[in-house]
């Protein structure tokens, strides 16, 4: 299980330089219910992004059965994310980020939750690193429970740095709007520089962990 996280943890770190999610949560705590509309937010991407891993999984686990090695499959499609993670790094270096529409109609918990899974569904550059940890879930070849609970806590690792924004709305109010939105200018600087690089890398290192399975039978990880 160590060795697992070891390899799920710099893809978490990748995963989490989500500037759009921050973004659209600093637009939900500048409407009337912060607190509950970021929150919910919040809930309705990590729910999202939950799901989408789980029936992933159910769906890299349906092709294997149908084949003779599954092993060979799993590094097939961590060959495969590994080269769109290296095409997405040389694009996204000068792509800008997406905000949110200022001026729509007032937002509402129950809009918030729908907006953060939508968010999640449309963030398909930024889900990369999450299908790259989900095949190496799989590849862990721990039981159904194990593999859920694996599942359940990246998600919930991934949720926590974002927590930020729902706790300091709730905290320090109206003086948390100016602290957000330079958190949100740090965190999109930031991403612009470091988003291409640790794309690149884990890219690189699953391109190499196919290659080397292929050539010696054992992959790195």
């Amino acid at each position: 299980m160590a060795e697992l996280w070891a390899v799920l943890v710099p893809l978490l770190i990748t995963d989490v330089l989500n500037p759009v999610l921050f973004a659209f949560l600093v637009y939900a705590a500048g409407s009337r219910k912060p607190v509950a509309n970021s929150a919910a937010l919040l809930a309705g991407h990590t729910l999202a992004y939950f799901s989408a891993g789980f029936f992933l999984a159910l769906g890299f686990e349906s092709l294997a059965d149908r084949l003779e090695n599954p092993r060979d499959v799993d590094y097939v499609i961590g060959l495969i994310v590994g080269f769109l993670l290296l095409m997405v790094a040389l694009r996204s270096r000068n792509q800008s980020t997406r905000k949110p529409v200022e001026g729509s109609a007032e937002l509402t918990p129950l809009k918030a939750l729908g907006i953060g899974a939508i968010v999640n569904f449309v963030g398909i550059p930024f889900a990369l690193p999450y299908f790259a940890a989900v095949d190496q879930i799989l590849k862990a070849d721990l039981d159904a429970t194990g593999a859920i609970a694996v599942l359940v806590g990246y998600n919930l690792l991934y949720a926590l740095p974002f927590a930020i924004v729902p706790v300091a709305t709730a905290v320090y109010r109206e003086k948390s709007g100016p602290l957000l939105q330079r958190v949100n200018e740090a965190m999109e600087k930031i991403s612009g520089y470091l988003m291409p690089v640790l794309l690149a890398a884990v890219g690189i290192a699953l391109v190499i962990d196919a290659v080397q399975y292929y050539i010696s039978g054992e992959g790195l990880f």
